[in-house]
């Protein structure tokens, strides 16, 4: 398993979606990586240029940079297994 994981969070405002968004990533994190990861929060509202950079077309939007391959999720991230598929974190 990889040793540190570097996630980027896209989110617009402090929206009830956002609010969702931020908690089932840092309960996942929290239960699945320990304090094996760096989560960046990033605001489109506040950091556009960010956005447009990473070719963000929704929100919320996870892109985990490291390790690799990079991936993007796109939604609450309320499916766990989703979420732990794209982080490469299958359960046994």
């Amino acid at each position: 398993m990889p040793n540190k994981y570097l996630l980027k969070l896209f989110v617009t405002g402090k929206t009830p979606r956002s609010e969702l968004s931020i908690a089932n990533l840092k309960r996942i994190c929290d239960h699945n990586l320990d304090d094996r990861y760096h989560l960046v929060i990033i605001d489109v509202l506040e950091r556009p240029q960010l956005a447009e950079e990473e070719k963000i077309l929704a929100t919320p939007t996870l892109i985990k940079e490291l390790p690799p391959p990079r991936r993007r999720i796109i939604g609450d991230l309320s499916d766990t297994e989703k979420v732990l598929a794209g982080l490469d974190l299958h359960r046994p």
